[in-house]
């Protein structure tokens, strides 16, 4: 019988409790597991998952070590291994919605226009998180919306999917495989054991306009984000929104978009204080984490 997907688990010393979800969800799915194969990628693990893990349920299973740290690394071997024309990433934090696989098949038949998508993603939080959290979720990967999107244009991250569950078509996944090869900035771009380095599921998706698709978004697509405690912590959201924001000046820079340099003279400098003078302390926190990260992903691209 013919595969029609491939799920890819990419994960580095995951949490237990939270993969048996995400495989319990995967087992659930209303796709019948012929029609679909499952790629557990361990990258680097402490300790090996093949002695941890049982994917005897699936047919179509395999376990595969990749040796190199990086998620970047991880999702390579996987769209090397994977065998159907659509993939889809799924998080070791990733609980999909029963019926995700098979709405996923269905928009790659409907949607032929498009190489990378995704869908909902809704938080489920191991605590509960302050209400100052919340202005901050979406870069925990919270998206919530009420109708579909879709476009063709490289900078149009209102219709790009996010990492969590995204939909590749294989042609999409192969392009950006070459391009990121040969490229030391690409390769850097995502999570490296600790670094909250950041946006090499969007290099991956806009990789879809640069061989004439498009991305989207689709309401019915719909997953759950499994959150644990330590990522509400101020220091954490305020490295992560750091590596995002330099990630996102280097992810730019290879479609044509490079970030303006502009001569502070003492006028800006005053509206600047003023702006600070204005925020409490936690803002000013995040607003300077913001601004170390555009310098540092300047600094990255000698500008």
């Amino acid at each position: 019988m013919e595969l029609f997907l491939s799920v890819i688990i990419c994960t580095h010393n995951p949490r237990y409790n939270y993969l048996d979800r995400v495989l319990n969800a995967l087992q659930a799915q209303t796709l019948p597991v012929e029609k679909w194969e499952l790629i557990l990628v361990d990258n680097a693990s402490d300790r090996m998952l093949s002695s941890e893990v049982d994917l005897g349920w699936h047919p179509q299973a395999r376990e595969i070590r990749e040796e190199k740290l990086g998620l970047t690394y991880a999702r390579l071997r996987g769209i090397k291994e994977a065998v159907a024309e659509i993939l889809i990433f799924v998080d070791d934090d990733n609980v999909l919605d029963s019926d995700y696989l098979e709405v996923a098949l269905k928009i790659s038949r409907d949607y032929t226009f498009i190489g990378a998508w995704g869908g909902q993603t809704k938080g489920e939080f191991e605590v509960d998180p302050p209400d100052w959290t919340k202005p901050y979720w979406s870069f925990l990967a919270v998206r919530e919306f009420q109708e579909d999107k879709w476009s063709n244009l490289v900078h149009q991250h209102a219709t790009t999917p996010c990492g969590a569950g995204i939909c590749i078509r294989k042609i999409v996944a192969q392009k950006y495989s070459e391009l990121v090869c040969n490229d030391l900035k690409r390769l850097g771009l995502d999570r490296q054991g600790s670094l909250l380095t950041s946006c090499g599921d969007t290099d991956l998706a806009l990789t879809a306009c640069d061989i004439g698709l498009g991305t989207g978004l689709f309401k019915d697509l719909q997953l759950t984000h499994l959150i644990p405690a330590s990522r509400l912590e101020e220091e954490y959201l305020v490295r992560l929104i750091e590596g995002i924001t330099s990630s996102l000046i280097v992810l730019d820079s290879f479609r044509g978009k490079l970030p303006q340099i502009q001569n502070i003279g003492w006028k800006e400098k005053l509206i600047e204080y003023y702006r600070l003078w204005q925020m409490n302390p936690r803002e000013r926190r995040f607003y300077r984490a913001m601004q170390r990260g555009r310098s540092e992903g300047r600094s990255k691209l000698d500008i």
